[in-house]
């Protein structure tokens, strides 16, 4: 009983997360993965975790597709993703032949280094031509399949090329959504998917759909430095949560 207790209990926690996750993806282009992660390692552990919220990702990212489909640029999605799909499957492969602490500490030392790294290249202020954007597609794509989460990479990627507000969430999020598939498919030849972990996947990304539409009408309304402290005290938090699961 107690046991059933503590996985209703955790069922529950993915959800509110889930549903806030994705308000907050939904506001900022991207946090679901980083407030969802942590959550779902503890539930999980970090091996079925990873799969769990690449399909989860796909039908979050699917529903800011719908909210912001009249504003989408398809020549930047097409040139990011199709570099960073194939990239992203192989990074894919690489983080299954990992041992799990070692998942752990690559997600957390990622989360945390990229606080750094983001400010960084805001303070550069680098604009981006599309044959650049598919490269650093390329780039961001690989890093994607290995730590799963890189939005603080694509959105000031997305952002460098000229993309703001409802056709930047757009973009980022089509784009989101071709490299996600390739990870999960990847993942299913692996034998990472089971019909469990894809339902599971299924009802995360049920919450995060939930949270986007209620996070839609703030998009707008949220000041620049907001967003940039929202988004360092998620690194921060959820590398940190990955780095003490390393060593548990």
């Amino acid at each position: 009983m107690q046991s059933l207790a503590a996985h209703a209990w955790s069922m529950a926690m993915v959800a509110v997360v889930g549903t806030a996750a994705g308000v907050v993806s939904g506001v900022v282009g991207t946090g679901s993965s980083m407030m969802l992660l942590p959550v779902l390692v503890y539930t999980y552990g970090p091996k079925q975790a990873v799969p769990i919220m690449a399909v989860a990702a796909i039908v979050g990212n699917v529903s800011k597709v719908l909210a912001w489909w009249r504003d989408i640029d398809w020549r930047a999605v097409l040139a990011y993703s199709m570099a960073g799909a194939p990239a992203a499957a192989l990074g894919a492969r690489t983080l299954w032949s990992l041992p799990a602490t070692a998942v752990d500490i690559a997600l957390g030392l990622f989360f945390v280094a990229m606080v750094p790294v983001r400010h960084y290249l805001l303070r550069k202020h680098w604009r981006l031509s599309l044959w650049q954007l598919a490269l650093a597609g390329a780039a961001i794509g690989f890093l994607t399949g290995i730590v799963l989460s890189t939005g603080p990479l694509s959105v000031p990627a997305f952002a460098a090329y000229g993309l703001s507000g409802g056709a930047f969430l757009g973009a980022e999020s089509a784009s989101s959504v071709l490299i996600y598939v390739a990870k999960v498919l990847m993942f299913s030849g692996l034998g990472a998917l089971p019909p469990e972990a894809w339902a599971n996947g299924l009802i995360v990304g049920a919450t995060l759909m939930l949270g986007t539409v209620l996070g839609k009408r703030f998009v707008l309304g949220l000041p620049a430095r907001v967003f940039q402290r929202l988004l360092d005290v998620m690194l921060i938090v959820s590398g940190s949560v990955m780095l003490s699961a390393a060593w548990r």
